[in-house]
Formats: structure tokens, C-alpha cells, sequence
């Protein structure tokens, strides 16, 4: 296989990682929530500049992330008390929730842009060597953006398959209202969707940031790989999000053989096109 095909294929896994981490989250705010949040994105895009803040204010880079984790969960929760749960309880359509939250992106967005400013920022870390390995370079940030999205994944199969909140979400995902009336708490259900969505967004962000700028428009520009992820992978289908994420993220990578890098992203769209026209309930079963 020609070099430059395998060097794109690692970069389109490390692109992959991450989409995976924040498509979790963005899948599961659907499957039990029903909620096409397109402020997903900017809460990714809060998180790197969390970790960015803690970081150049001289903390550890890990330490960092898991503050930047915790206050992403907590915006995550003030929007859902302040927005979503009241949206809940007048039933909003669907296309209510859509505006509202292209509204919370963009105040999101903006807000970053007043605190921090628009240029590109990086973290304040050592600068390392690329690992060579039969001629194809390997950024160590990369390897260990991989490593996290797994041990990530591994974390939440986990808690989806053998925790007590896990198998009430999956209820939940299945029927609410059974669920409900089966004694299962939805509230806290709810409540651990977001915490849950919260950790896998923020870690998808600070870890972005490792491999690119941190950057205020960084989550807009990933919402439609996102988007095409959860579509692709079955929409409430934590799995089928991660599989399909890394097939957008290498698909995107090799794409750049033949198209310009600043066009790789409509792959992603084609992609979302081409299944909603074929199988609209996606490659995978939905739902947890």
C-alpha cells in the first residue's frame, strides 16, 4: 500500500477518535432525550478552551482536561435547566428545540470570541518529535489522542452494560413512558445523560486541541461529521456513532487524494446524503 494512503489512514484514526468521543455524547442526548442539539459542537469547542485556560495558567495538561471535563458537564446542566427541561415540559416540537439550540451555539460561540478572543491559540505544551515507523510519521499526540478515545469507549460499554444507570438509560432510550411507569427514575436518567455526554464532548475538545488550534469556530466546523456520525451509525446508537465516525474520519482523510483538504468535509455530508437516501435508519440498529 502507497505510504501516503496509510499516512492518511492514521490521520483520518486520530480525526476519528475525536468524533467519536463528541458523537457519543451527541447520540445519546438524541436517543434518550430526542434532542438534535446543534450546540454540541460549541460545548466541544468551551472544553478545549477550558483546558486551554488551565493549562497556560501552569497546570498540568491532564489535570486540566478533567476540570475543563467537570465544567463542561456543568454548562451542559445549566443549559438543560434553564432550556431544556422547561422546553420539556410545554412538549416544544421538535423544530422549537432545532432553534433554540442553533441559538445556544451561537451564544456559546460568541461568548468564547468576547472572553479569548478569535485568533488560533495552542496548549502550552513541550514540542515532541513525530514517531517514524516504516516511513510513516506518527505524532505522539495523535497515539495518545487514539489511546483515550479507546480506553474512553472501553469505559462507556461498560457503564451502558453493567451499571444499574446504564441499563435505565437503555430503558429509557427503548420507551420512555414504559419506562416510567416501570419505576425507573427519568429525571435521574436525564441527568446522567448529560453528565455522561458532557465528559465524552469535553474529552473529544481537549483532545482536538492536542492534535489542532484551539480555535472558536473548531466544534461548528466538526458539527456536520458529527451529525453524519449519529445518522450513519443509527441515531441512539452510542456503537454504530463510533464505527461510523472513524469511516468518516479516514473517508475524509483519503479524500484529500483527489479533492482539496478544505472540501473534505463535504465527504461527511455526501456521506449522511447517501444513507439517508438508502437506509435512513442508518448502518446499525438505533437506539442503546
Amino acid at each position: 500500500m502507497d505510504i501516503q494512503i496509510v499516512q492518511l489512514i492514521v490521520n483520518g484514526i486520530a480525526v476519528g477518535s475525536i468524533i467519536a468521543l463528541a458523537a457519543v455524547g451527541l447520540t445519546l442526548t438524541y436517543g434518550i432525550l430526542r434532542l438534535s442539539n446543534f450546540a454540541h459542537g460549541d460545548f466541544l469547542t468551551l472544553s478545549a478552551y477550558l483546558t486551554l485556560l488551565l493549562n497556560t495558567g501552569g497546570m498540568n495538561i491532564w489535570l486540566s482536561m478533567i476540570l475543563a471535563a467537570a465544567g463542561t458537564v456543568v454548562a451542559m446542566l445549566l443549559s438543560e435547566k434553564l432550556l431544556w427541561a422547561r422546553m420539556r415540559s410545554i412538549r416544544a416540537t421538535s423544530t422549537t428545540l432545532i432553534i433554540i439550540s442553533i441559538g445556544l451555539a451561537l451564544f456559546l460561540r460568541n461568548g468564547i470570541i468576547f472572553i479569548w478572543g478569535g485568533q488560533n491559540q495552542n496548549y502550552n505544551l513541550p514540542v515532541t518529535t513525530a514517531l517514524n515507523i516504516f516511513g510513516i510519521r506518527i505524532p505522539q499526540n495523535q497515539l495518545l489522542v487514539f489511546g483515550l478515545a479507546v480506553v474512553a469507549i472501553f469505559a462507556l460499554h461498560y457503564l451502558l452494560q453493567n451499571t444499574k444507570i446504564g441499563k435505565a438509560m437503555r430503558a429509557v432510550a427503548d420507551d420512555l413512558d414504559l419506562a416510567r411507569v416501570s419505576g425507573i427514575n427519568v429525571e435521574q436518567v436525564i441527568l446522567w445523560t448529560w453528565i455522561i455526554a458532557g465528559i465524552f464532548t469535553s474529552l473529544g475538545g481537549s483532545m482536538y486541541g492536542l492534535i489542532t488550534a484551539v480555535r472558536p469556530n473548531m466544534g461548528w466546523f466538526l458539527i456536520l461529521p458529527l451529525f453524519a456520525s449519529v445518522i450513519l451509525g443509527g441515531i441512539g446508537n452510542p456503537y454504530g456513532a463510533i464505527a461510523a465516525a472513524f469511516i468518516i474520519g479516514i473517508a475524509q482523510e483519503l479524500s484529500t487524494l483527489w479533492i482539496g483538504s478544505q472540501y473534505k468535509q463535504g465527504i461527511a455530508l455526501l456521506m449522511m446524503i447517501l444513507v439517508l437516501l438508502i437506509r435512513p435508519k442508518g448502518l446499525f440498529k438505533g437506539t442503546i
